[in-house]
């Protein structure tokens, strides 16, 4: 099942599958998350979702049930 991603705020829209790494499709559509441990424990790719949960995308894929898929990007200045 196809889920299409749009990362904002630069309103890149990439098209992916179900279960498909959020690192992998950011990348796919030019969009650079930054990254640190690639385990989830520095949180340094922290993106956040429409409803503003914060994930992290190094470990986070693309969830089933859904169409559409929105990535709120935003820049820590620590990183």
């Amino acid at each position: 099942m196809s889920v299409e991603v749009k990362f904002l705020p630069d309103n890149v829209t990439v098209t992916a599958e179900v279960g498909e790494p959020i690192l992998e499709v950011a990348k796919r559509g030019g969009v650079f998350i930054p990254t640190g441990c690639v385990m989830g424990s520095c949180h340094a790719c922290e993106v956040e979702l429409e409803d503003g949960t914060p994930i992290c995308a190094c470990i986070s894929s693309i969830p089933a049930n859904t169409a559409k898929f929105i990535v709120n990007l935003y820049s820590d200045p620590v990183w």
